[in-house]
């Protein structure tokens, strides 16, 4: 098949397509809950954070007292008192239902007392009484109240602030070494209690890099490589996950955040990476992962931050972040996101811009209730860039600054969310949450594309290429988190309903001509062209979810997580040539996917799991077999193990070895070349390494390394064993970070970062090559009083490299030695 018309089929069936947890100095998991019981008196309590339930828990050899709050509590004092550190919470008050306060006597072997009672001025205290001595205690602090570790302790009466170590973490302030995550469970389950491999890229490596896009800060995530998703290409950004495409494979919240433009990272909290498949809880998608963004929440105290950046390319942007209360008891909250970025590139006639404004408003409607209303709008316009040119011996040499599109030749988009999520707690032990959102954009691609080059002549001959339409998604889901035990074993069971209905009518423009282009003197017509569009859809989707997922703790140390999903889709699409009757295309499939796994900690700090997850897609409903039947869905599985480790209380490791098919692929009917049939499969297995958070006071450090055979196993027209495009067998990242704690010049930090990729397969026939690159970061920055400076640097020895090919002529060049700064102000 041509390169014209490989590219014409594939432009013109292209569908276009949780809660913050804050970490501790040490691995403490966090244990959210929506808070429950009767409100106090709020004269009493005017603009103090209620504690609203206490709650003692087993946690290995000691417990874990959870403070539930509706608001985020402060740093406690803390004092030692005979054998009791008693620590003392400010800017607080009991609710509790059953009383003014709380006492349990001898909740652990070792620990004889735990009281919580209210004092004078907006005081709670919390005092643990050891039978030996006081106890070492934990502190975790996040949006819902304090959780506090607490392990029996012998000789530890001190005040010694180095023998008692007291750590809190506000909001959001995860540092490197977060703990929990929602993704993989939906639930708030720390990370060591997964049996999936799971990375969270927190805020902090997204400030410290200065990581604006997606993209970005993705570079730290181990097996994910650049499939497009650095600059823009006519699909929009695209991303591999253990070597299988991850479009439509990026949520927000949970909830799929289709865009073909740009996602920017300023109105989020973190990035979390779920490798593997993922559709007992996402639906339909490829094995090999999906990325959730975790938006950032109003907070309740007052939050304003402002910073401006700019680059040596001429790149510059501002940012505002607002947070804080509406109401004087809190109970309404808001965030607002509002940025601007002028993007400019050291590509040729290359720029672009992006605008984002980001509500969000939390409303507690009463202890138990809570409600987030939120909305997103983007505008974006980027120039389309298709990078340099690949000839029969592998990639042209040609300058990395030379374009061979045309200025006019851009993508824009108005994209806007709009969507709710409502929590209750029945009580205790049921939780109902609903979600619902609707999505609508834009999408305009007007831009000459390659299509066919002499390398005799030089000559790179284009088409005149355009794409619009409106697409619209409308989401909503209804989940139950319960929990109970069956005798003396825990459970904690998800059962959900979700609702999905695509609108798409898209317009394409892809068979003329335009002038062409020599890539060894490049002369630009600037001359628009007509558009008249020639192919035309209107498809409506619409899936149904239900899923069913129980994690069990069988014993303290052995805990399984088991779930099952059922998914009808249904799709209903229409084509239209110009000129020609409309076709019409009906597809149902049906697919159930299972998903087990189990961990098991011989000692507390380490994990050893085991899983199989599966995944389904469904093909394109206008795809038909030679008999006009329809194709079954793409399956998915993977078998994975993996250790998880705590080093030290602030430093983390993870190890993965995994294998994955994806079956049902189509490939070319040895019978009849015009047709297909689902006899393909393609296979990924490897192994990955991974190291994050604290190494000492000051130094922070994410590390990631990925041994990966992405390849095709089955196939009528490829050879098998070919490597999948795009996907290096060996990718290493490193960054780190060292910030002076004392003296002087504290606040004073410096940055390192290292990228490793190998040599990839630029095609799936393998005829060419992106060679390997190494590039070296570095950033300094200063961080005073509320006052903040940085100044990052990329390729700092300006290595040439190439990030990804598009499997036709393009392959995208990386950027030179680029400097950028940024000053911001908190207050």
């Amino acid at each position: 098949m041509g390169v014209r018309l490989q590219r014409l089929v594939l432009l013109a069936g292209w569908l276009a397509l949780v809660p913050m947890a804050a970490q501790a100095e040490t691995a403490l998991p966090l244990v959210e809950a929506a808070p429950s019981g009767q409100a106090a008196d709020l004269n009493l309590a005017q603009g103090a954070t209620q504690i609203t339930g206490v709650r003692v828990e087993p946690d290995g050899q000691g417990i874990r007292l959870v403070l539930d709050a509706d608001g985020p509590l402060g740093e406690p004092t803390t004092s030692v008192v005979g054998n009791a550190l008693v620590a003392e919470i400010h800017n607080a008050v009991l609710a509790l239902p059953e009383g003014e306060s709380f006492e349990q006597f001898g909740p652990a072997e070792g620990i004889a007392l735990v009281s919580v009672t209210s004092l004078e001025d907006n005081r709670v205290r919390v005092s643990i009484t050891g039978s030996d001595g006081p106890p070492a205690v934990n502190v975790n602090a996040g949006a819902a109240g304090l959780v506090l570790g607490i392990a029996p302790g012998v000789g530890l009466a001190s005040t010694d602030d180095e023998v008692i170590r007291i750590g809190v973490t506000g909001e959001g302030d995860e540092g490197y070494a977060p703990s929990d995550s929602s993704t993989a469970t939906r639930t708030d389950t720390p990370l060591r209690d997964i049996p999936q491999s799971i990375q969270v890229i927190p805020q902090a490596v997204i400030e410290d890099r200065d990581a604006r896009e997606l993209g970005n800060a993705l570079e730290t995530a181990g097996s994910v490589a650049d499939n497009g998703g650095r600059g823009l290409s006519v699909f929009g950004p695209g991303f591999l996950i253990r070597g299988f495409e991850n479009r439509g494979g990026v949520f927000r919240n949970g909830v799929e955040a289709v865009s073909l433009g740009g996602l920017s990272t300023n109105d989020i909290e973190r990035v979390e990476v779920l490798r593997g498949p993922a559709s007992v809880l996402f639906g339909q998608g490829e094995p090999g992962g999906i990325i959730n963004l975790v938006p950032k929440r109003p907070l309740s105290e007052p939050f304003y931050d402002i910073s401006v950046g700019v680059d040596s390319f001429g790149s510059y942007d501002g940012a505002v972040d607002l947070s804080g209360p509406i109401t004087d008891d809190s109970a309404l909250r808001y965030r607002l996101n509002v940025s601007y970025e002028s993007l400019n590139s050291f590509r040729n006639l290359v720029d672009g811009n992006r605008l984002l404004i980001s509500p969000i408003i939390t409303w507690d409607i009463s202890p138990s209730t809570s409600l987030d209303v939120y909305g997103q709008y983007t505008s974006d316009r980027e120039t389309i860039d298709e990078g340099l040119v690949v000839g029969a011996n592998g990639i042209i040499d040609l300058p990395r600054d030379r374009f061979f599109g045309e200025d006019f030749g851009e993508f824009s988009q108005e994209q806007f969310n709009l969507g709710y999520r409502l929590n209750h707690e029945v009580n205790e032990n049921l939780d109902l949450r609903h979600t619902l959102q609707y999505q609508r954009y834009a999408p305009r691609r007007y831009a000459p594309l390659f299509d066919s080059l002499d390398e005799t002549t030089g000559e790179l001959g284009r088409l005149a290429y355009f794409a619009g339409g409106t697409y619209q998604r409308f989401y909503t889901n209804a989940e139950a988190v319960g929990r109970f035990n069956t005798g003396s074993i825990p459970h904690q069971v998800l059962f959900g309903v979700e609702y999905r209905n695509t609108l798409e009518q898209p317009e394409f423009q892809f068979s003329n001509s335009y002038n062409s282009i020599n890539i060894f003197n490049p002369v630009y017509t600037g001359t628009p062209y007509a558009i008249e569009p020639e192919f035309f859809r209107d498809d409506t989707i619409r899936t149904v979810g239900i899923y069913l997922q129980d994690q069990i703790d069988i014993l303290p140390n052995l805990k399984l997580l088991a779930g099952v999903r059922y998914d009808t889709a249904d799709q209903f699409r229409t084509t239209r040539d110009i000129g020609q009757p409309r076709e019409e295309f009906r597809q149902t499939d049906s697919a159930l996917s299972p998903r087990v796994g189990i961990v098991y900690q011989p000692i507390e700090p380490v994990s050893l799991y085991a899983s199989y997850t599966t995944s389904f897609q469904p093909s394109f409903g206008a795809s038909r077999n030679a008999d006009e039947s329809t194709f079954a869905p793409e399956r998915g599985r993977q078998f994975e193990v993996g250790v998880k480790g705590d080093i030290t209380d602030s430093l983390s490791f993870t190890a993965a070895l995994f294998d994955i098919r994806r079956q049902n692929v189509q490939t070319t009917d040895p019978d009849d070349p015009a047709f297909t049939i689902q006899t393909g499969e393609v296979a990924s297995r490897g192994f990955e390494l991974g190291l994050g958070g604290e190494i000492l006071p000051g130094w922070n450090l994410t590390a990631n390394y990925t041994l990966l055979d992405a390849f095709v196993s089955k196939d009528n027209t490829l050879t098998v064993g070919n490597s999948l495009a795009n996907v290096p067998d060996n990718q290493f990242s490193l960054w780190s970070t060292y910030e002076l704690q004392e003296g002087s010049l504290e606040g004073l930090g410096f940055g390192l970062g290292l990228y490793y990729v190998s040599q990839r397969a630029g095609n799936s026939d393998n005829s060419f090559t992106l060679p390997s690159y190494f590039r070296t970061d570095a950033a300094l920055f200063y961080r005073r009083d509320n006052w903040r400076a940085q100044l990052n640097v990329e390729n700092l020895f300006n290595s040439r490299y190439f990030t990804s090919s598009d499997q036709f002529l393009g392959v995208t060049p990386g950027a030179p030695l680029t400097v950028s700064a940024r000053v911001g102000v908190e207050f």
